[in-house]
């Protein structure tokens, strides 16, 4: 905003579109409206009654994800397998939140117990967004990513044209400019695949995109800074 203010060009998503999926709260809610599947949480910044609620709405011998509505990284997260675990992760959760992100709101989350975590890259003009292939980022440690593999093995075909698509969809649902990373969980036992989250920014893991398709995602998010068309690249 303050470049705006200042009549200088960021080069990323606007101000707008980084409040939108700067809160995955809000990210959800778009991604609902838009028809992309998302896992089945409290929507929201949940206070504790909310998230007990949820926790003891869901099926027997499920568990849920706490997770902060800012931020990432990993930090802010708890699983939870039984409801007297729910007041101390609630706590840490918001604790961490707030060191990490100045924001202690969180929301839960069905915990999908076998996911592969898969990313997809997009680059947008604006007006039209593509899908540049995609990342599984499934191999992590304390929820951080370790290792990353472009384009994601043993995807099928179908699965991976649903997942570029709903990328595509929700990125051109609020116009989308610059590049970015739409996140899933694929339930390896039914195949489903639900948005968890969009980085709006260019990620440290996006080299290994650029590797295995040859497109310089830096100069590309320069140029659509600029305001070049995707069809101009």
């Amino acid at each position: 905003r303050a470049c705006v203010a200042a009549g200088l060009t960021f080069i990323g998503p606007s101000p707008e579109v980084l409040e939108t999926f700067g809160d995955k709260g809000k990210a959800r809610t778009l991604a609902e409206a838009v028809g992309v599947p998302i896992v089945t949480g409290t929507g929201g910044a949940s206070d504790l009654e909310h998230i007990k609620a949820f926790f003891g709405g869901l099926p027997k011998g499920a568990a849920m994800m706490i997770k902060a509505i800012a931020g990432g990284g990993g930090r802010g997260m708890r699983i939870v397998r039984e409801a007297g675990e729910i007041d101390a992760a609630f706590a840490a959760c918001q604790r961490e939140a707030q060191a990490a992100f100045g924001n202690n709101a969180v929301y839960a989350e069905r915990l999908i117990e076998k996911a592969r975590h898969i990313e997809v890259q997009v680059a947008g003009d604006g007006t039209h967004v593509v899908a540049v292939g995609e990342r599984d980022c499934s191999l992590q440690r304390r929820n951080q990513k370790i290792v990353e593999i472009a384009p994601a093995p043993n995807l099928d075909e179908a699965t991976r044209k649903k997942l570029h698509a709903a990328s595509v969809k929700l990125c051109e649902a609020v116009a989308y400019r610059s590049v970015g990373t739409v996140e899933f969980l694929l339930d390896a036992a039914s195949g489903d695949f639900a948005f968890i989250e969009t980085n709006a920014r260019l990620q440290v893991e996006h080299t290994i995109t650029e590797e295995v398709t040859g497109i310089d995602l830096v100069r590309t998010q320069f140029e659509l800074a600029a305001g070049k068309t995707l069809s101009a690249l």
